[in-house]
């Protein structure tokens, strides 16, 4: 057995604490023995069925995140996809998903309700079936290891915001090295407990689920789209939770810090460890949740913003428990020293303090799949700008969406920021592009979801605003309906991707 198989079985099967899943509305309570003698099963399916690869997509049940320990201990890739978004067709959204399985080398895909319907009814060259005809929740025999090595625990997906989405191989002992790294940076102990709406196919969610199971903690659970219908019930169930510990990406804390007039009668005095990650901080707008929550007794120093790449399996710099929101000079968020086994340079640009981040150390991928591994010694340039301060990490933007004018680097998460505070703009659906590169004039575009029945005048906002804070007057602001900016399954604004509709006049 792997060591990441080893860690997690010796930890869960003499655990006192539970899995708890939202079913139909109400928290369902699953001691995590149970949850491990469920794994076993799906371990035992999967090693009959002589299966090269797990594929598994769904709502977030106790049998899914069986299925995914059953991976681990069987030996097996575990691949996670998303399921269908607003707007998108069905039976095209299962085809893909299919395509996207056999390309990764799957075999056997597991699945539930809808999505388990859709599956099934495609021409498919892998097994698809029913997680809960193979995950029942006792033992009949004893499960037995294989005795093989097992070279890549989980096949992650990029988030795609920048080009095209790959898939990440990470192997069990990378993947056991980000675990324990971010435990032992936050102070885990049995006695947390864990509370996450984060979906299960994303680095973030996926890390933060094994992570309260190698811990031993609770870890409550609840079903992305949940949130998405109603994203205040996030403060609920940290409440109900007793929650210490939570993950979300800036969006959450700023919609909740922008609307906190909306909460009432939630209970946040427990919850010691608040990680923002996997977008830009909103430094304002995250300040704005700790000031608003702090009357529902949250404490400012329990914020965490970080910084994380699939490639790395997740966590690279997490700052230590309690400093809270850091921000340097130029009021962006420091985003902590790297955890143990990482490490972070900065390859300057331009004889700058500025340039590319670069990192390297044990919960590195192997490789992209179908490319020539990484060696462990490599480092890997992220694509991400940034730069050091007293060991903090500070990061900028990403290289690709830099954009010059009159000769001036200018980042497009800064103007964003001004541009979403205009009134009728949607906080986090904006985005700053680039236009007119390598002629006499470029110029700064902005393209947002605007709801409101004075365009003109918020136009002419957004251009003051951004004027007067950025240094920079918009080539162009142009507004387009709520929904509509294009997005990565995550949940991220695909930026070259509006910059390439913009250019073709799409938008």
């Amino acid at each position: 057995m792997n060591a990441l198989a080893h860690s997690l079985a010796e930890t869960l099967a003499g655990s006192g604490n539970h899995l708890v899943t939202l079913q139909d509305g109400t928290w369902v309570h699953h001691p995590w023995p149970e949850v491990h003698a469920r794994s076993q099963n799906v371990a035992d399916w999967l090693l009959n069925e002589d299966a090269s690869g797990l594929g598994l997509t769904g709502e977030p049940t106790v049998e899914l995140v069986a299925a995914i320990l059953a991976g681990f201990q069987a030996g097996v890739p575990v691949s996670i996809a998303p399921g269908p978004v607003r707007g998108a067709d069905p039976d095209q959204w299962a085809a893909a998903t299919v395509d996207r399985f056999v390309g990764m080398g799957v075999s056997h895909v597991l699945s539930n309700g809808r999505h388990l319907e859709l599956l099934s009814a495609t021409e498919r060259p892998v097994w698809v079936k029913d997680l809960s005809s193979v995950a029942p929740a006792h033992r009949s025999t004893t499960f037995i290891a294989p005795d093989r090595s097992a070279p890549v625990a989980v096949l992650q997906g990029t988030a795609g915001s920048t080009g095209v989405p790959r898939t990440v191989q990470l192997s069990p002992d990378a993947v056991l090295a980000n675990l324990r790294g971010l435990n032992a940076r936050i102070g885990v102990t049995p006695n947390d407990v864990g509370c996450s709406w984060l979906p299960l196919y994303h680095d973030m969610g996926l890390s933060f689920l094994l992570a309260g199971a190698l811990g031993g903690t609770d870890v409550w659970q609840a079903p992305t789209t949940a949130f998405q219908a109603s994203p205040f019930r996030w403060l609920d169930w940290l409440s109900e939770s007793r929650a210490t510990i939570t993950a979300a990406p800036n969006m959450a804390y700023g919609l909740i810090g922008k609307y906190s007039r909306r909460v009432t009668d939630v209970d946040l005095g427990l919850l010691r460890f608040a990680l923002n990650g996997g977008e830009p901080v909103d430094c304002e707008l995250t300040g704005r949740f700790a000031t608003e929550m702090a009357r529902f007794g949250f404490s400012a120093g329990a914020l965490a913003p970080s910084y994380g790449l699939a490639e790395s399996t997740c966590a690279v710099t997490v700052p230590a428990p309690g400093g809270g929101l850091q921000t340097d000079e130029a009021g962006h968020a420091i985003l902590g020293e790297p955890i143990d086994g990482m490490s972070v340079r900065i390859e300057p640009r331009d004889h700058g303090a500025i340039g590319e981040v670069m990192i390297r150390g044990t919960s590195m991928m192997s490789g992209y799949r179908g490319d020539a591994p990484l060696s462990p010694d490599e480092w890997f340039p992220t694509g991400d700008l940034g730069y050091l301060v007293d060991g903090g990490l500070v990061v900028c933007g990403r290289a690709k969406e830099l954009i010059t004018v009159a000769g001036r680097n200018v980042f497009p998460a800064d103007i964003e920021a001004v541009a979403a505070a205009a009134p009728g703009v949607r906080e986090g659906a904006v985005a700053a592009i680039g236009v007119g590169e390598g002629s006499i004039r470029p110029g700064v575009a902005i393209v947002a979801e605007f709801r409101g029945r004075d365009d003109a005048s918020a136009r002419a906002e957004v251009v003051e605003r951004v004027a007067s804070r950025c240094g920079v007057v918009p080539a162009d602001v142009v507004f387009v309906r709520p929904g509509s900016l294009p997005r990565t399954t995550s949940g991220k604004l695909r930026r070259l991707e509006v910059k390439r509709r913009f250019e073709a006049g799409q938008v």
